[in-house]
């Protein structure tokens, strides 16, 4: 018996509001296993060997920033933190487009998801993802919270994301600034876009809708990973990149409340998604166990992973992209939270992978330099992984995730210092890169040390012992930890050339001053005074 998929469930509302009333082929909230058939069918992804899809996301493996626009309108002209990254577009423009993929989707098969962002019930998005992609509609269904039926049955969207991957603009015509393009309108509660096949842009506008949304509710809005241990004890880990944050929340010992986005608020953590987005590239079954497993389960998404000849993935070819992932819903992690919500943190990481080798493994800091280091952001690019990069690079993105964050850093800042004060929470910066010298001298820090020192710390263990402080950044640095080398904890007694640690030191120094200037007008005195100290040469 073949089934009719227009009369799947589907929320009070159709699709009237966004001019597509007139469109038949509508697939309302298929399952996982509806949407494979439609991904299949219209050859959008192949099966791995294990029954996972693989998708090929084109010439996009990953996000477009410079092709991301919020439009610019009375009601949150003066709350934005307009620039590179929160740039403006006009209603006009956004008029111009949103009618040209009414006009382009109004007789497209459609696919419809409508799910929640926030498992805070009390401060959650009713979310509706619509696109011309079924293998969208999956993803969708993975990285969102899913509605139960009863729910589902009385979903009415507060913000829709409209996707037309396959329509691209004209930009002399559009007033874009390539083919591509990804537009939020707060007035009409619509993210719309085009040109782009790559999923994150669809989770990744809704979270950046949700990062203005929540501080304006005093709810502190969080790019991190979080988790928390068999008392209960939370923990959010704050991270670029590279930098740990999925591998070191994804502890087998620990319940995972989520990799990605969090919100704190006066109830504790909650997490705003239902699935996880695991960057894939060199994953190993030793290294780590459970994302890897996700891999081989159906329902799990791989995208633009590189597949032998028997359809097995190949996570260390990196000949498509770096930026290789995989979608899976969250209770995929054996250990995953049941509610996605946990209390407030008692320990808060800022993850950093120094490829410098000069801040320490690991230091405690003080609420001034939390606001300092969460403003800052840092991570260093090493050779390599971007074209034309062939000796470290320092990268600032503020608040861990500048790209996603409408608001001026400080906001998110002192929200975050003030529930720090409140709730007594401890700060530690963990450095992930490099000791024993620099990217191409010095080696990667130990996995297993960094678990280790992140456990002592999270345990309580390092309040009975003595710190030192780096006279350079000013950080709090513990003289021992049991189970790590005494001599792995202070980076100056790791390089053979101190002279060379000494001039590294302060040109990192220097790095952090210079990113931090476009900061000093907004901020306060204490988070000035947490910056690092450098020599003022004559």
């Amino acid at each position: 018996m073949s089934v009719d998929y227009q009369k799947q469930p589907k929320s009070k509302t159709g699709l009237q509001y966004l001019g597509l009333e007139s469109n038949d082929n509508i697939f309302w909230n298929l399952s996982p296993a509806e949407l494979y058939e439609q991904v299949i069918k219209r050859e959008e992804a192949v099966l791995t060997k294990d029954h996972a899809l693989r998708v090929l996301t084109g010439k996009f493996t990953g996000r477009s920033p410079m092709d991301k626009f919020i439009v610019d309108q009375p009601s949150i002209h003066n709350e934005i933190d307009w620039g590179e990254i929160n740039q403006p577009i006009s209603e006009e423009v956004f008029d111009r487009l949103y009618k040209k993929a009414i006009t382009y989707l109004q007789d497209k098969d459609l696919f419809v998801k409508d799910l929640f962002c926030g498992a805070d019930e009390n401060n959650r998005l009713n979310v509706r993802v619509v696109s011309e992609a079924a293998y969208h509609a999956l993803f969708a269904h993975n990285m969102f919270i899913r509605p139960s039926a009863e729910e589902l049955a009385n979903h009415e969207p507060e913000f829709t994301v409209l996707a037309a991957p396959h329509l691209k603009a004209i930009p002399d015509e559009d007033g874009t600034r390539s083919s591509t393009f990804i537009l939020c309108n707060f007035d009409k509660k619509i993210i719309l876009i085009g040109g782009t096949l790559y999923s994150g842009e669809l989770k990744k506008g809704i979270f950046s809708v949700m990062n203005y949304l929540l501080p304006k509710k005093g709810v502190m809005a969080m790019h991190c990973s979080a988790n928390h241990d068999e008392n209960g004890k939370t923990a959010v880990f704050f991270g670029l990149s590279g930098t740990g944050k999925t591998t070191l929340s994804a502890d087998p010992d620990k319940v995972l409340i989520g990799d990605d986005e969090h919100g704190w608020s006066d109830d504790g953590v909650f997490n705003f998604e239902g699935g996880c987005y695991a960057k894939t590239i060199n994953l190993s079954k030793e290294n780590e166990p459970l994302i890897h497993a996700t891999t081989k389960m159906p329902g799990t998404i791989l995208e633009n992973v590189v597949l032998d000849e028997k359809r097995r993935p190949d996570f260390d070819d990196v000949s498509l992209t770096q930026n290789t992932r995989c979608s899976y819903p969250l209770d995929f992690i054996p250990n995953a939270s049941e509610t996605g919500r946990g209390d407030h943190p008692e320990n808060i990481i800022f993850l950093t992978a120094d490829a410098f080798g000069v801040l320490p493994p690991i230091s405690r800091l003080t609420p001034g330099q939390a606001m300092y280091h969460f403003i800052s952001g840092y991570t260093a690019k090493v050779a390599g992984t971007e074209r034309g990069v062939t000796e470290p690079q320092a990268t600032f993105s503020a608040c861990f995730g500048a790209p996603f964050m409408p608001l001026h850093p400080t906001v998110y800042a002192e929200l975050l210092a003030k529930k720090i004060r409140k709730h007594g929470s401890k700060v530690w910066l963990v450095n992930t890169g490099w000791t024993g010298g620099a990217y191409g001298t010095g080696h990667r820090m130990k996995l297993a040390h960094t678990r280790r020192m992140l456990s002592e710390a999270i345990a309580g263990n390092l309040d009975k012992e003595e710190f030192i402080k780096d006279p350079v950044f000013g950080l709090a640095i513990p003289k021992k930890i049991n189970g790590v080398p005494n001599e792995v904890l202070i980076p100056r007694n790791t390089w053979k050339d101190k002279a060379a640690y000494d001039a590294k030191a302060e040109e990192l120094a220097q790095m952090f001053v210079e990113n931090f200037s476009q900061f000093e007008e907004e901020a306060s005195e204490e988070i000035l005074s947490a910056a690092p100290k450098i020599t003022v040469s004559s």
